[in-house]
């Protein structure tokens, strides 16, 4: 029988207490942006804002809980942005919303730094161990939104930083489910050649863990021939976007099948609009419906992308309405 999993890609807003004190102890300009080495009271700023938003999900009854990412001033780019051998520049624009981050220059060979390690480290202290998900930009996206100054060739830049994240990987506590995010599938498709080597590097972090390997593209679906190659590598779910293409996200399942379990993004993560619990489980249901005779292992019921977009009060009711859909969709399905 399908097992239904809520969860979240992670990456949410700060509570509403912690944006006004970082703001005072932080300040506005770059070099007041994380860099890894804060100081005591930013320090423990961002440790009871974690506290806080693990409560959240556990009181929510999640069945996965993440760390937020709430020190990440640059999106899916803080791993680079911590690093040693990365310079960040200036501001650039976060695909094509209204969000902004410091562009990482990858100036020298890439070493990991243990930062994501040590944040869900804090994280697997609060939490009973068999829920704990860890969160990763992809290294396809990585890619996309990093400027290589070292390695000089395109296949080349790609493979360090999937030798970088999975490093990364090495240092994390045990975890259960590992989500790897990768919008630039989706949003600056590889081209021929790129997309299987997409697909290795993919295959490459995945294969540092032992945990549940989750691919989350968005803000789409993927090309065909994208998604053809992803299904090579060695991860446990895929994926989709279903609130901003079902279509071309339902073909692809049905022409090129999909693993034994699947992530279906159904409420919408920048939207301040709460979808209703029961809603969610009809659409787990039609989705379903429209595969036929397929039955998926896992069902993790996210939102489709980060929730960082959406007020602090928001983005709790969201929480709270993933864990009562994949209650009702496991009663529905027994």
């Amino acid at each position: 029988m399908t097992e239904y999993v809520s969860t979240t890609p992670g990456l949410y807003p700060l509570p509403d207490w912690a944006k006004d004190d970082l703001s005072d102890l932080k300040g506005h300009q770059k070099h007041d942006l994380i860099s890894g080495d804060e100081g005591e009271a930013i320090t423990a700023a961002y440790e009871e804002a974690r506290d806080e938003v693990i409560g959240v999900q556990q009181d929510a009854g999640l069945d996965r809980v993440v760390e937020g990412q709430l020190r990440w001033d640059d999106m899916l780019a803080h791993p680079l942005a911590v690093a040693d051998a990365v310079e960040t520049r200036g501001i650039v624009r976060y695909y094509d919303n209204n969000n902004f981050y410091r562009e990482p220059v990858v100036q020298d060979d890439l070493e990991p730094t243990g930062d994501v390690a040590s944040e869900l480290e804090a994280t697997a202290e609060l939490t009973d161990g068999d829920d704990l998900q860890a969160v990763l930009p992809g290294p396809y996206s990585l890619s996309d939104l990093a400027t290589d100054e070292q390695y000089g060739d395109e296949a080349d830049f790609l493979g360090a930083i999937a030798d970088f994240l999975e490093g990364e990987v090495d240092a994390f506590p045990e975890h259960e489910t590992l989500f790897l995010l990768e919008p630039s599938l989706v949003e600056n498709a590889p081209d021929d050649g790129q997309d299987e080597r997409a697909s290795e590097a993919i295959d490459q972090v995945a294969g540092a863990t032992d945990a549940d390997v989750v691919v989350q593209p968005y803000w789409g679906a993927l090309e065909e021939k994208v998604y053809a190659h992803l299904l090579d590598a060695d991860i446990d779910a895929v994926g989709f976007d279903f609130v901003a293409n079902q279509d071309d996200n339902l073909y692809n399942i049905q022409e090129y099948g999909a693993p034994d379990d699947i992530a279906l993004g159904l409420a919408d993560g920048q939207n301040t609009l709460v979808e209703d619990p029961e809603a969610i489980r009809d659409r787990v249901e039609w989705v379903e419906g429209q595969l036929g005779v397929t039955e998926f292992e896992t069902v993790y019921l996210t939102t489709n992308t980060e929730t960082f977009y959406l007020p602090y009060g928001k983005y709790v009711e969201k929480l709270e309405v993933l864990a009562e859909a994949a209650d009702l969709a496991e009663v529905t399905a027994a």
